[in-house]
């Protein structure tokens, strides 16, 4: 048991090392946040809910490992390579890819909600 607790503990000091290192993550996470308190002012379904919910962890599990790997890069090399140049924007790369789904699907979801509440 202590085993797990510990390996639990190492995880939750990786999201935090993420969370306050990474401008871009404190982003992430209040967007998710405001995107979930949008999910319950505007009456999202389930189904809906649970888009958004896995858009939004999409995004912040792929910024993790856009962290990860930049960590590891920056371990193995210090100098200008460019393998790791183009490691790091693929990592990159993939969060954006992340992100710009996330925002379809906020648009998807959100969008017919606003336009009504807008235009009474």
């Amino acid at each position: 048991m202590n085993r797990m607790a510990r390996s639990f503990k190492n995880a939750f000091a990786g999201l935090y090392s993420c969370y306050k290192t990474q401008p871009n993550m404190v982003i992430h996470v209040v967007i998710g946040i405001l995107v979930l308190a949008l999910s319950f002012l505007l009456h999202v379904t389930l189904l809906e809910l649970l888009l958004l919910l896995t858009a939004v962890f999409g995004v912040l599990i792929t910024e993790v490992f856009n962290t990860a790997l930049e960590r590891a890069v920056d371990l193995f090399t210090r100098e200008q390579n460019e393998l790791a140049h183009l490691a790091k924007d693929a990592a990159a790369g993939a969060v954006l890819l992340a992100a710009i789904y996330a925002v379809i699907l906020g648009g998807v979801i959100f969008g017919p909600r606003l336009w009504k509440i807008t235009n009474l």
